[in-house]
């Protein structure tokens, strides 16, 4: 499920708060973000950014809490969202960020103040807008601000409607 919308829009910041929504649920939750600019996860003076600097295609740095595979393309041309899915373990759900031309489902996030263009009118794949207006559409609209609300949405869209456990729904009244 895609998350599009231009800078500012704070798809960031609702992806965050869904997160742990859907994994609430039981989903395991993987997330590919586009960046459109240069950046690096690494640090100058470190080893492995000093073994990337050096030539290196691949660097590879482990600890008990995590690891990372960083890549340098060195001239090649960027992969793309296809390519990097494979290269993800098995979960429930990919979110990604970015991407905003991926023939995929998308969620536009739109906010009134952002004062920005509606991907919708263009894009056939964006199937819902979450935002804090009305907008002229018959996609599904979503409440920006309500990220439960965002998340009851990907599960019904994906097929899984599961729901935390809750207490209430054991009861009889």
């Amino acid at each position: 499920m895609g998350f599009a919308g231009f800078s500012g829009t704070g798809k960031t910041t609702l992806i965050e708060a869904v997160i742990p929504l859907l994994v609430a649920r039981g989903l395991r939750v993987s997330l590919i973000k586009h960046a459109h600019h240069s950046f690096d996860v690494d640090q100058p003076g470190k080893d492995s950014f000093r073994h990337r600097a050096a030539g290196a295609t691949e660097v590879l740095v482990a600890s008990q809490q995590r690891w990372v595979l960083m890549h340098e393309l060195r001239h090649v041309a960027e992969p793309s969202l296809d390519q990097h899915l494979t290269r993800l373990s098995a979960c429930d759900v990919v979110l990604v960020e970015g991407f905003k031309l991926a023939p995929i489902a998308k969620i536009e996030v739109h906010r009134a103040s952002a004062a920005t263009p509606l991907l919708f009118r263009s894009d056939p794949h964006i199937i819902a807008v979450a935002t804090d207006e009305h907008l002229d559409t018959r996609l599904p609209q979503l409440n920006i601000n309500e990220p439960a609300e965002i998340a009851d949405f990907i599960c019904a869209t994906i097929g899984n409607v599961a729901v935390p456990f809750n207490k209430k729904s054991l009861s009889k009244s």
